[in-house]
């Protein structure tokens, strides 16, 4: 089903595909499986990019909930009894901190127009439908392309009949797409472990906990409605999770959880140093000279003078 005011979007994503297709076609055949593996791969990282500062924000609010976490406990205990008062002292303290508890869902709320595109732009194409700008030889060229034997159009499910149509075998091609579902699924719940750890790691004592572990182990269940999905919209899945766990894993090294001192205030953490800065090792000729030691400042006491000398008066 196709959604009309996302029309544009499906042109956008569209034409981003024939660029990108283009550009490789410079250099690679342009209906092999991989110039269309590497279209699609490119078109997810551009769109990961595209909403990399939506993520950055995610991360930030959640660090300043972790930051919060000692106080957020206190005022659980103390209003334990009144739940009422307990979420509105809650969310005061998260506004006057400028943490926003829904900040997480920006990323998957702009990714689901996406994939959304991706699918109806994809599942035109395994179709035959040059839609969107498209040209019947480029839709053409993207049914005949095969990754690891596996057509690009192709689904599980998909009968016999329609993968023999597309120049392929029916065991390799199920084989294939059940090993992507399968790096699918496994990628999504590295990717949910990943965050749930932290999380859990943060804040031990969080009501939320079994609720969390739950949906870690769940997760990784919705990948296998993908079998539905065509190749390429799955290798979009494989890459998009990918791009999530290793993006997830540069901000957590680079920001370790906060400590906090005995009133429960976050201690300052010092960041952990890039791969640029671990791979560079500083040389003694480029080390700083130690600074000259100042000079020792002597104070000096007046010499004690005689009586007479104080009073002004003479020997006789």
């Amino acid at each position: 089903m196709e959604l009309s005011w996302l029309s544009w979007l499906y042109e956008a994503v569209a034409h981003v595909i024939i660029w990108i297709h283009t550009g490789y076609s410079t250099i690679l055949d342009p209906d092999s499986g991989l110039t269309w593996a590497l279209t699609i791969i490119t078109l997810t990282v551009c769109m990961r990019i595209l909403i990399f500062p939506l993520f950055l924000k995610q991360m930030r609010s959640s660090r300043k909930m972790q930051e919060l976490a000692p106080k957020v406990q206190e005022l659980r205990k103390r209003y334990k009894n009144d739940k009422q008062r307990m979420n509105q002292e809650v969310m005061a303290l998260y506004q006057g901190a400028g943490a926003n508890p829904l900040g997480g869902c920006l990323p998957v709320v702009a990714q689901f127009p996406i994939f959304i595109s991706m699918f109806t732009v994809l599942q035109n194409m395994a179709n035959g439908h040059p839609k969107y700008g498209m040209t019947q030889e480029l839709v053409d060229s993207a049914r005949a392309a095969h990754i690891f034997g596996a057509p690009l159009p192709a689904s599980f499910f998909m009968s016999e009949a329609q993968i023999v149509g597309f120049d392929a075998t029916v065991v390799q091609t199920k084989v294939v797409l059940a090993i992507f579902v399968a790096i699918s699924s496994l990628t999504t719940f590295l990717t949910v472990r990943q965050s749930v750890t932290r999380s859990m790691a943060q804040m031990p004592d969080n009501p939320m906990a079994q609720q969390q572990k739950i949906l870690m182990y769940i997760s990784p269940l919705f990948a296998f409605f993908s079998l539905n999905f065509p190749l390429g919209l799955i290798l979009y899945w494989v890459t998009t999770n990918l791009w999530t766990l290793g993006q997830q894993h540069w901000f957590y090294s680079r920001n370790p959880m906060p400590q906090f001192d005995a009133k429960g205030n976050a201690i300052p953490a010092q960041t952990k140093p890039g791969l640029i800065a671990k791979l560079r090792k500083t040389t003694p000729e480029e080390q700083a000279p130690p600074p000259p030691p100042e000079p020792k400042i002597i104070r000096q006491q007046p010499s004690r003078q005689s009586r007479s000398k104080r009073t002004g008066s003479k020997k006789s």
